[in-house]
């Protein structure tokens, strides 16, 4: 199966059609008659209506891997292509308030019950306040159910969110049916926010991936359900705990995704909770912002161990030189260069994309790869260290987070050490969830 990407634009795409209570009933599509980007949007609605192989697409959180969430081929597409398991149900994406309630309405009510809002009343304020955008919301999946079985996996429930990507509304609304879409990634792999990420992958498992640049959240959805007293959270992610709270009905909102699903024992409430996730292939190494030597840089065990693991003797370069062990260290908040490792000289790495750097690129999140040497004390070359810096701004950091976990595997590193961050707050929260299902270890 070959693989096509094609580079969409999200300017000038659409508007919510009413303000007030009412403004995200419909999205209301605004192009010009031709163009690529709209004629792209066009093929690839219409693929998603006929075909059961899924198509990528971007988010403002992460590359979503959509199909027609009402036909199970479509559907089943989305878990071949990923490798997925299929007891992991599947978030669905509406374009607006109208498709959702199409989803809620079962053809077995009666013309009153038709009449009522479906949208359960706790959830009015979220809407409100975060869609469209990186929040979804668990709702109970009515009998008979529009959705195909293999969404839920099995649940009396289903997740949704309307993305606040134009690109991804305008691809829902012209295909006019509700998207399933998990990550556009390998099962257990760190999330796509490129392109690039999701060819890496998925090449030669789907046929169609639209090239939107890069994601702007960085990390998935938070997920909420509120149809349960006290509202939990199930997954932390692009909506933070205090910005729940501050909604009516949220008060007393807890979290709920360390729970034994999480541990790989019960049914998964949402997607997220249960398997290994967001895993390079390298083993990292992740400590703690509560762990001591971590505001240190990496404690010399780790490094000791490491370089023992891989060359035998941390003495030595076995006189050739380097030795094979590439160390990828991710810095953020506390860190100096290098990890607070004996080094020499570093140099820049750019990454390029279609010839431009990283900090330009708008495939890539902009960061810069330092490449040089691990020295032991009498400055004799031990190890390769490949070093970046996302540095101490949380939106930054959750932006940079997935590329640079790939970068540092797609260059080679053998064990990735990451400086964790203070999950105290909003995003934090989900960069820090992220990490610990990416870690093999973990310093606390």
């Amino acid at each position: 199966m070959e693989t096509k990407v094609v580079k969409v634009e999200a300017q000038g795409l659409g508007d919510f059609r009413a303000e007030g209570p009412e403004r995200l009933s419909s999205w209301e599509i605004a192009y010009p008659a031709s163009g690529a980007s709209i004629a792209a949007l066009r093929d690839a609605a219409e693929y998603l209506r006929s075909k059961d192989t899924p198509v990528a697409f971007p988010t403002e959180t992460v590359y979503g891997l959509g199909a027609d969430a009402t036909r199970s081929g479509a559907v089943k597409g989305i878990y071949s292509a990923k490798g997925r398991p299929s007891d992991n149900p599947l978030i669905s994406h509406v374009c607006d308030l109208d498709m959702l309630r199409s989803l809620l309405r079962s053809e077995k009510q009666t013309n009153g019950d038709a009449a009522k809002d479906p949208i359960p009343g706790i959830y009015k304020p979220l809407i409100e306040k975060f869609w469209p955008g990186p929040l979804t919301i668990l709702l109970r999946n009515p009998e008979p159910s529009k959705l195909a079985p293999e969404v839920t996996a099995g649940l009396a429930s289903f997740g949704v969110r309307m993305p606040s990507s134009p690109l991804a509304l305008t691809l829902i609304k012209l295909a006019g049916v509700p998207l399933a879409a998990p990550s556009a990634n390998a099962s257990t792999k760190p999330s796509p926010t490129t392109a690039q990420h999701v060819l890496h992958d998925l090449e030669g498992r789907i046929e169609l991936i639209l090239d939107g640049g890069a994601c702007q959240v960085g990390v998935e959805s938070t997920v909420v359900d509120g149809l349960c007293d006290p509202p939990v959270v199930l997954r932390p992610g692009g909506v933070g705990m205090e910005e729940l709270r501050a909604c009516p009905g949220w008060e007393g909102v807890v979290k709920a995704y360390k729970d034994e699903s999480e541990m790989g024992k019960a049914t998964p409430r949402a997607p997220g909770m249960k398997y290994k996730h967001y895993s390079p292939k390298a083993k990292v190494v992740l400590y703690e912002w509560a762990c001591e030597a971590g505001a240190e840089g990496i404690m010399a065990e780790d490094l000791q161990k490491a370089l023992i693991q891989q060359n035998g003797d941390v003495t030595t370069t076995n006189g050739a030189g380097l030795g094979p062990l590439k160390i990828g260290i991710i810095r953020t908040r506390r860190w100096k260069i290098a990890g607070g490792l004996h080094h020499g000289a570093l140099q820049v790495s750019k990454v390029h994309v279609d010839g431009a750097t990283a900090a330009n690129a708008r495939d890539e999140a902009a960061y810069e790869v330092q490449e040089g040497e691990l020295q032991d004390a009498e400055d004799k070359p031990m190890a390769t260290i490949l070093d970046i810096d996302l540095g101490d701004d949380i939106k930054g950091i959750a932006q940079g987070l997935f590329s640079a976990l790939r970068d540092l595997d797609r260059r080679g590193a053998s064990v990735i050490f990451v400086d964790g961050i203070d999950d105290g707050n909003d995003i934090a929260e989900a960069v820090m969830n992220r990490l610990r299902k990416a870690a093999s270890e973990i310093r606390a």
